[in-house]
């Protein structure tokens, strides 16, 4: 088993990978830049590295630096969380040639379903539904000739993208040249790579994640599906499990997903993501990492999906079978994000004056914040997340109600009241919504009194 691991990242994401970690018996190292070093990660680990300056290029995204902290204090294993460089391929090699565990599946099998035009190829070689698009990467003749078979709307995505950047929807087919370039442009700057690929768009969808678990002797099993379809631009707020999808649906899903994972030869944690339409699910890519959400998965099943990613990585089979795996109850996640949602959702980092977060019977809080907290300008603006687990979806809802309720953040700017119209709302409510609910309800949803 694992004895001492590094966490590359930040915030509460590495808070809650150093306390699965300390609960398994498992030494930490936390990397911080230097605007971090009064966050909590830094405090709760074993030991903790400076890393860098503020930017996330001089230090979170900052390989070198990172490698070198995880030989220094002896950490055999490193582990990426979320973002940052926890899809990079690069990464994980380097890690490979250090002779460092990476937890997470090894380089190549992330190289190849971090590039979402090479993981469709090889979705379509498994008989994975995946959405009709190009095979692969396009110039921009090849792009046309597949706007012509497919028809508009269409997606230009970036190959190697993720969050909603490098894309673009086209409506007409004199818009195509103008968004392809515009695509390639914003994916070369967010991920040094512009490659792009076309697909159809599937209009106001449901988008639906599969979480998966696999060990390297062979055993995949699916954990249950999340609904992550209340987004605004593309970048998810609220996410629930179980979705309310037909049995027979998610049943099929279900059995994709484990197709798809074996096909690759899938070795820990990851989550194949789909888009639903009223009679149809398609493959859309696989995220080769553990996933913001994760919580309302582990709410519903009782299974710590970050104590099984360490316990694979230190060479452990998986004790469950899938019969074993039993979704009870319902979970709900909300985003506390610190933003002010009448200002464009405009970023507001700054003091913490007060924290108080509620506490009870299936109300968890994942976090970095303090009292007396300084929330950094340099990065994401999602100080926390609220979960929920109730006997019903309506449970899980008035739960969730409760709890935004009591929460309190002062000095700040944050979310709250706006994901509080979206709980109150009688859509949300009866489960009526897709990709499109919020922006089809903006404008009520941000008519909330201060």
């Amino acid at each position: 088993m694992l004895q001492k691991v590094l966490i590359a990242n930040r915030g509460e994401i590495a808070v809650r990978i150093i306390r699965a970690c300390k609960q398994m018996g498992i030494e930490t190292v936390a990397v911080y830049s230097t605007a971090d070093q009064d966050s909590l990660h830094v405090q709760i680990a074993d030991e903790a590295v400076c890393i860098g300056k503020s930017s996330p290029a001089d230090s979170y995204l900052h390989m070198e630096n990172i490698i070198s902290a995880a030989i220094n204090t002896g950490a055999e294993a490193i582990h990426p969380g979320f973002g940052f460089l926890s899809e990079n391929s690069k990464f994980a090699k380097l890690c490979e040639d250090c002779r460092i565990v990476f937890i997470g599946p090894n380089s190549k099998k992330k190289k190849k379903m971090g590039d979402k035009a090479m993981a469709k190829k090889l979705m379509r070689e498994a008989e994975v539904p995946v959405v009709p698009g190009s095979v692969g990467e396009v110039t921009l003749e090849e792009g046309k000739e597949v706007m012509k078979k497919i028809g508009v709307p269409l997606l230009i995505k970036a190959s190697a993208g993720g969050g909603g950047r490098g894309m673009r929807i086209v409506r007409q087919e004199n818009e195509f040249e103008k968004a392809y370039y515009a695509a390639k442009q914003e994916s070369k700057a967010a991920f040094s790579h512009d490659g792009v690929y076309v697909e159809k768009l599937i209009e106001s969808p449901k988008h639906i994640e599969v979480q998966i678990i696999a060990d390297r002797y062979g055993n995949v099993l699916h954990l249950g599906e999340r609904d992550c379809s209340v987004q605004r631009r593309n970048q998810k707020v609220i996410e629930e499990a179980p979705s309310q999808l037909p049995k027979k649906m998610r049943d099929a899903m279900y059995k994709s997903a484990i197709k798809a994972a074996r096909h690759v030869n899938y070795v820990n944690a990851g989550t194949i993501e789909y888009v639903v339409d009223k009679k149809n699910f398609y493959f859309i890519e696989m995220n080769t990492r553990i996933q913001v959400e994760h919580p309302v998965t582990e709410m519903v099943t009782g299974i710590d999906i970050v104590r099984e990613q360490l316990r694979i990585a230190g060479g452990r089979e998986l004790k469950m079978k899938q019969e074993d795996i039993k979704i009870q109850g319902h979970a709900i996640e909300v985003r506390i994000n610190a933003e002010d949602p009448r200002h464009n959702f405009r970023p507001s980092p700054g003091l913490i004056e007060m924290l108080h977060v509620p506490q009870g019977l299936g109300i968890r809080f994942d976090s970095m914040i303090y009292t007396d907290y300084e929330v950094s300008p340099f990065y994401d603006s999602m100080i926390g997340k609220m979960i929920v687990h109730g006997y019903s979806r309506l449970d899980a809802i008035r739960k969730m109600r409760s709890a935004l309720e009591e929460l309190v953040v002062e000095g700040i700017p944050t979310n709250q009241s706006f994901l509080m119209m979206i709980l109150m709302h009688p859509d949300f409510v009866k489960g009526d919504f897709n990709t499109g609910f919020i922006e089809k309800h903006l404008e009520g949803l941000l008519s909330y009194e201060t």
